[in-house]
């Protein structure tokens, strides 16, 4: 089978006009009549009932008008939207009075969602949703720049309607550039966002009724929770955190005096006191091992240690950190 013929096949079967249809049935419109021979290349013409036999001459058709074979066409569509909306409006009625059971019930409050496509699917449906608040809990440094984007065309609606954000992310986050982008695209007095020198997991809460939290350290498996009492501690955590943090607008606050020393840095230097290796640093600050290594090294360089040991009685010494955290 040719090329041509392959595409006009295809037109057929997914119920659409293919081109050389819509010529024929142009032409018999502005002639009034089209020789029956001349339709082999488009069977949909009169498989749709957009001609019909010429009662006065069988080599010839005519066409139907536009209207009528729009209106003819569309019957079935109509019926089945009907149908669908009859099914929606039933189930609607059947399981919208159980709702209040499945909030006292925690088992039933608690979704467990499996894979990442159902996970943002589910997360997608929800921001739509909101009509009054969005609170959002963000680990790590930064977000991935095609993550922010989808999230910014995600939430347009809700930008659209007004919704107030919240973001708390981590201190090392105010250095992406990605993570600027995306806040000044945002409309002002929309979005708030904070930082903290350390945070918990992910949480998103939408309305102070609906929250999602990760279920497994790949963030592969999330829980969607609607029971009013875990959402409700959620937002309490949620609201101490935001008044601990530092609004993106601000500066961090001072490190020591005469001490050149960033605020990351001082956050390595308390971890690094209180005895953690560089890897649970890393991870608590949201930043990677090489990065963190890098910060360490500066921290060695500015306080003129030789090895960690002596790194860590400089860093009491200075007072940047308290003696009782070593």
């Amino acid at each position: 089978m040719g090329r041509d013929e392959d595409e006009i096949a295809h037109s057929h079967r997914d119920g659409a006009l293919c081109e050389a249809a819509l010529r024929l049935y142009a032409e018999a419109l502005r002639t009034g009549r089209i020789a029956r021979a001349a339709l082999e290349p488009a069977p949909c013409l009169t498989e749709m009932a957009l001609l019909h036999p010429d009662p006065q001459d069988s080599a010839w058709m005519r066409p139907v008008p536009p209207s009528s074979g729009l209106a003819h066409l569309l019957q079935p569509i109509t019926r089945e939207i009907h149908e669908r909306v009859r099914m929606a409006a039933s189930l609607t009625e059947a399981l919208a009075p159980l709702a209040s059971i499945a909030s006292e019930d925690p088992n039933l409050a608690i979704t467990v969602l499996e894979g990442m496509p159902l996970i943002e699917s589910a997360i997608v449906d929800t921001t739509r949703e909101a009509r009054q608040e969005i609170l959002t809990l963000q680990p790590g440094s930064t977000r991935p720049p095609e993550q922010l984007q989808l999230a910014l065309t995600n939430a347009r609606s809700t930008l659209d309607r007004g919704i107030p954000l919240r973001h708390i992310y981590q201190h090392s986050a105010r250095y992406s550039p990605e993570l600027r982008s995306y806040v000044d695209q945002i409309p002002a007095g929309i979005l708030q966002v904070r930082t903290l020198e350390q945070t918990v997991e992910r949480l998103l809460v939408f309305d102070r009724a609906v929250a999602f939290i990760p279920a497994t350290p790949e963030r592969d498996v999330a829980l969607k929770i609607r029971h009013p009492a875990l959402v409700r501690y959620f937002v309490q955590v949620y609201e101490v955190l935001w008044a601990q943090a530092t609004p993106l607008t601000e500066n961090l606050p001072a490190t020591a005096p005469g001490a050149s020393v960033t605020a990351v840095q001082l956050s390595i230097a308390r971890l690094l006191v209180e005895g953690h290796v560089d890897e649970i640093v890393a991870r608590k600050l949201g930043i990677s091992v090489r990065t963190c290594r890098a910060h360490i090294s500066r921290l060695m360089r500015t306080l003129n240690a030789s090895s960690r040991t002596q790194l860590g009685a400089r860093l009491v010494q200075s007072g940047m950190v308290d003696a009782e955290s070593r």
